[in-house]
Order: structure tokens, then sequence, then C-alpha cells
């Protein structure tokens, strides 16, 4: 199953702007669920310099001088990446398998575990998510009975979250506090994100922020026009003796194949795709538009059409 996506971002400036710092991170992260085949990136104006790194949490990030002076930046990424469904099945019925209860998980979270030792960095709050109200807390509780076996518990808080909360653009921006979107009980896939990221740690569970793409879908008998797409956010939690499961509570699902990863962090700001400081003044107006497209899957990286051998080569990779 193959992707291909279009991600541009552009700012425009009142005035002109003489230097600029940027960190974009427009780059798929590679798993064993997913491979990244080919990726590019166009900068307008020509960067003085620039260099590629990884942060700690396995961001793809590119750091981006510009000194020439300009009035509008643009960073635009094509990406194409192969998505690997039988092993995200896979995953997942493992993780259903060795998830356990609430009560088992506070427990190990409470002693040194070497396999939870790096999950626990998200138990602490961050820049955007900070320490969530007590009606938060007691909000994910009534999902999250001591007894109750983890993964089960996060599909209903996954669709509680569903039902209670609309989807309106326009009304947050991700800097809207968690306690205003929880009083609202509106906003978009960041906030869903972010507010379900605010809950669990509330309850002594870790859980991270989780950023992407998301294969849409025109009405039947149309086409798709370019550029309708969007960029993507949903959680996931770490589930002690089981790893880290990802949850949609925009779309009520549990991602499989048609969520396309770009990267995690603590919250939106340790993956937001382009950042950066400008000497300048006035205001700036930034422009997003996003395209992904699943392509006809070609024969040479059909995994179908592969042998058994050069299918475990394949996986092996990762």
């Amino acid at each position: 199953m193959i992707y291909t996506i279009y991600h541009k971002t552009s700012f425009k400036y009142q005035s002109m702007v003489s230097f600029s710092h940027n960190i974009a991170r427009l780059q798929p992260q590679e798993s064993r669920f997913q491979k990244l085949r080919q990726f590019s990136m166009e900068i307008t104006p020509q960067p003085f310099e620039s260099n590629d790194f990884k942060d700690v949490y396995g961001n793809d990030n590119k750091h981006i001088l510009i000194r020439e002076p300009h009035k509008e930046l643009t960073v635009i990424g094509k990406s194409r990446v192969e998505i690997f469904p039988e092993l995200i099945e896979e995953n997942i019925v493992a993780l259903q398998k060795n998830s356990i209860s609430y009560k088992d998980a506070l427990q190990r979270l409470t002693n040194f575990h070497v396999d939870d030792v790096e999950a626990k960095e998200f138990l602490f709050e961050s820049e955007l998510i900070t320490k969530a109200s007590k009606e938060i807390r007691e909000y994910a509780l009534e999902s999250f009975q001591p007894t109750r076996d983890l993964y089960e518990a996060a599909l209903e808080f996954m669709e509680r979250i569903f039902k209670d909360f609309a989807f309106v653009s326009g009304f947050s921006d991700i800097t809207t506090p968690i306690e205003e979107i929880f009083k609202a009980k509106k906003g978009v896939c960041q906030d869903f994100a972010q507010f379900a990221i605010a809950a669990l740690r509330s309850i002594g569970l870790p859980a991270k922020y989780m950023s992407g793409y998301i294969e849409t879908l025109p009405p039947e008998g149309e086409e798709k026009l370019f550029g309708v797409d969007a960029s993507h956010a949903w959680f996931a939690l770490y589930i002690p003796n089981a790893g880290w499961a990802e949850f949609d509570p925009t779309n009520n699902m549990v991602p499989r194949e048609q969520h396309i990863k770009l990267g995690s962090g603590k919250d939106y700001y340790d993956i937001s795709p382009l950042k950066g400081v400008v000497l300048s003044s006035g205001s700036s107006h930034l422009n997003v538009m996003v395209d992904v497209r699943r392509e006809k899957e070609p024969k040479e990286f059909s995994m179908q059409s592969q042998s058994k051998e050069s299918k475990e080569q394949v996986q092996n990779q990762f």
C-alpha cells in the first residue's frame, strides 16, 4: 500500500524579512509498519545553510537558515510512503493480548522496570499540555476503572471523546488551553489529541502526541481535488507489558493502514511541521496545503506478488 503526500507550508510577511531560522519536520518517520520510499524538500528562498538531524523522539528535523531578504517563505515536502497493513494488524492483536488492568499498570509504573523508563517521560506536563483539572481527571476515570483492561478502557475513552466533542474548525488554535476545549466540548483533531493526553496523564498513564496524515476519500462518483487534505493528530497510550497503543478520537478508530505517521512528541510543539524565528516587523499570514493519495499498488511494491522469501526480507529491514 503506497501513499504519495504533498505538504506545502508558506508564510507571507507584512514587512521584509532579513534573517530567519526555521525547523522543518515534513519527513515521515520510518518504522516496521511504514517505509519511506522517497522524500524531497523544496525551500524558497534558497537557504544559506541547512542540516538534518534526529531529535530525542526520533523525528527527522531540518534546520534552515535564510539570509536572503524575503517577504514569503515556502517549504514543500513530497513523500512516498509504503504501509504494511498486515504488520499493523498483528501489532494491534498483540497489544490487546498483552494489555493489563489499569490497577496493575499503575502499580508497575510506580516501580522501576527497565522497559518503562522511556515511556515515563510522557507522564509529565509539557509546554502545551499542563496539569489537568479535577473535572478532566474524573472524566477520564469514568472509563478507567481499576480492574478494567487498559486497552478496552482506552477504546471506550476514545469513543466518548468522539461522541461528546464537536469538530469545529476556527474555534481554537494550538495554544487554546485544554480546560477551554473541555468546557466548550469542541475543537479540531489537535485539540482532541491534546485533551486526551492531558486526561490520561492526570490519572497516571503515559500518553504522547502523534502527528501525521490520514487518507480521505471524495464522495462516491466524484474526483478528489488536489490539496483538500490536512495534517492529522491522534494520541498513543503506553500500556506496560504491551507497548504503545494508538487511538484516533476525531474519527473514533484505531489507526491502521489509512494513517501515515509523521512523528511524535510530548505535544504539538515537538512535531510542528514548521517553526522558527524571523528578523522583521509586522504580521504574517500562514497557509498550508496538504494532499494525500493512495497509489494503485505498483507490481514491484506489491507484498502479495512477492515470494515468501522476499516478503520476509522487506519486513526484516525494520
